[in-house]
């Protein structure tokens, strides 16, 4: 294999294919990288909704977990596609929906990351605005404009962004929960072990909601890795990286809403600050907010500059931009977001509940089309430049997919509560949302059901880029997948179209 050629700091690379000469890391970064991502205020405030919408700790903390788990591997699973294909996550949507048709699940996507990034930057406002002086207004200004910055910058910067985050975050969440446990003894936070099935399902859905919004750009930052990267290594640390850190902090946030009652709603961050104490402490752990959320609000701006380009490229076929261009994607994600956290940040908690569950009514059912499609349809061997290719192999759209991402979507609504909308079977099933799980399994079942037998667009074995032609031959190994190895290899050039 070549030595990768050494690189600026500032990313070229968009949609297009890495290179082997290119690929670098191991598969302990997607570790600290999504453990970073998740010791932040947000997931925080996620696990707080679940006690503050009316379960116990003792159970929320529990339907946490499980959500973590569930919906955690569901992501990891996308994350070891990253080393294989070498491609941004929403490009293997193609496969599925056509070159043009995957731009239906790539428009909720869009919308997944700017209102995530607006959510963050309401919460990472008031951590600035205090640090700053300025106030909560021009700190959600002030973040989101530092959020941009790093997002031009790209890959490198974002690893190392969740390398130190993880740092920093897990020593202050440490402190945060002895100081947390000092004012209220967990023994007493644990008291209540009353369950109700609704509110323990809703957590478990929170949590689950949390870690499928992951599903479309984690592939994104597993991309570079060497080709030769374990599957099965790639999936495990990615799993731990976001299973410890979502649940480390939701769990704080659960414990930190039922020793607060009613006064953290809606002082979420001067509550937690005011656990370490004031002063310099005050200034440090604002200061920890803010680098948390900006950990993940750069992954979120980066991954909707991905998508976005990626919605246009369908079209247009363009898969190389210029820095002015990449410029231009990324100030249209931050006024968009900056603009929604002005005019949401008053309504914030209510608002984020029904926002996740929103996301995970759109998401879950994408995540079962590309699963299944990935690992038992096509057995991880795709066409590459076709993806390209409106005219190739997969087509503009197709219509099969298409369709079954919509009855995923529409099967769930019997099923969903939230506060704008209820679905009829919600109040049968005592007020619980098991939408989620229905959104996975129907649209599993009815596209492995409908695509198992037309594999006729689907080649013999990976058909690689050009750049990759001098190392393919010896590319090919999975390395270890988390499903059964298919045998397949890889090849180079454009081979041959269906």
């Amino acid at each position: 294999m070549p030595t990768p050629r050494a690189e600026s700091l500032v990313e070229r690379r968009s949609i297009d294919v890495v290179p082997d000469g290119e690929r670098h890391g191991s598969a302990f970064s997607q570790f600290t990288l999504w453990l970073g991502a998740n010791l932040q205020i947000t997931a925080v405030i996620t696990g707080a909704l679940a006690v503050v919408f009316g379960a116990g700790p003792l159970w929320a903390v529990t339907g946490l977990a499980l959500g973590n788990v569930l919906g955690g591997a569901v992501m990891a699973l996308h994350s070891a596609q990253g080393p294989r294909l070498g491609l941004p996550q929403m490009i293997s949507s193609r496969a599925q929906f056509g070159v043009r048709g995957a731009i239906v699940p790539l428009a909720l996507v869009i919308v997944m990351y700017v209102g995530f990034f607006a959510s963050g930057s309401v919460l990472a406002g008031q951590a600035v605005g205090e640090l700053t002086g300025l106030g909560e207004t021009a700190g959600i200004i002030l973040f989101a404009l530092v959020t941009g910055i790093g997002a031009a910058v790209g890959y490198r910067l974002i690893h190392t962004l969740g390398r130190l985050a993880s740092l920093i975050c897990a020593l202050a969440f440490v402190y945060l929960g002895f100081r947390l446990l000092q004012r209220a003894g967990l023994g007493g936070l644990l008291a209540d072990r009353a369950f109700e099935l609704p509110v323990f399902l809703l957590a478990v859905a929170l949590a689950a909601s949390w870690q499928l919004a992951y599903g479309p750009y984690v592939a994104d930052y597993s991309r570079y890795l060497p080709r030769s990267t374990s599957a099965r290594a790639t999936f495990w640390w990615t799993l731990a990286g976001t299973g410890i850190g979502s649940q480390w902090s939701m769990t704080f946030g659960a414990l930190a809403a039922a020793a607060a009652g009613g006064s953290f709603t809606g002082h979420e961050v001067e509550y937690i600050v005011g656990l370490g104490g004031a002063g310099i402490i005050a200034s440090g752990l604002y200061f920890v907010i803010a680098l948390g959320k900006l950990t993940i609000n750069v992954l979120n701006t980066y991954g909707g500059f991905m998508s976005l380009v990626t919605s246009v490229s369908g079209f247009r076929g363009q898969a190389v931009l210029s820095q002015r261009a990449r410029a231009a994607y990324i100030g249209g994600i931050m006024v968009a977001g900056t603009a929604l956290a002005l005019l949401g940040k008053d309504s914030f908690l209510t608002s984020f509940k029904d926002f996740l569950l929103f996301l995970l009514t759109a998401f879950t059912p994408w995540s079962a089309i590309n699963l299944v499609d990935y690992y038992l349809i096509a057995k991880e061997r795709y066409d590459l430049p076709a993806f390209s290719d409106p005219a190739g192999r997969y087509g503009a759209w197709r219509w099969r997919a298409l369709s079954v991402y919509v009855i995923g979507l529409l099967a769930q609504f019997p099923f969903l509560a939230t506060h704008f909308y209820t679905g009829p079977f919600v109040g049968p099933l005592g007020g619980a949302d098991i939408s989620w799980i229905v959104g996975l399994a129907v649209p599993a079942v009815l596209y492995w059901l409908l695509a198992r037998h037309d594999t006729s667009h689907i080649p013999d074995r990976t058909i690689l880029g050009p750049d990759d032609a001098e190392t393919a031959a010896g590319a090919g190994g999975g390395g270890g997948r988390p499903t059964a190895d298919t045998g397949a290899g890889t090849t180079a050039g454009d081979g041959p179209r269906a």
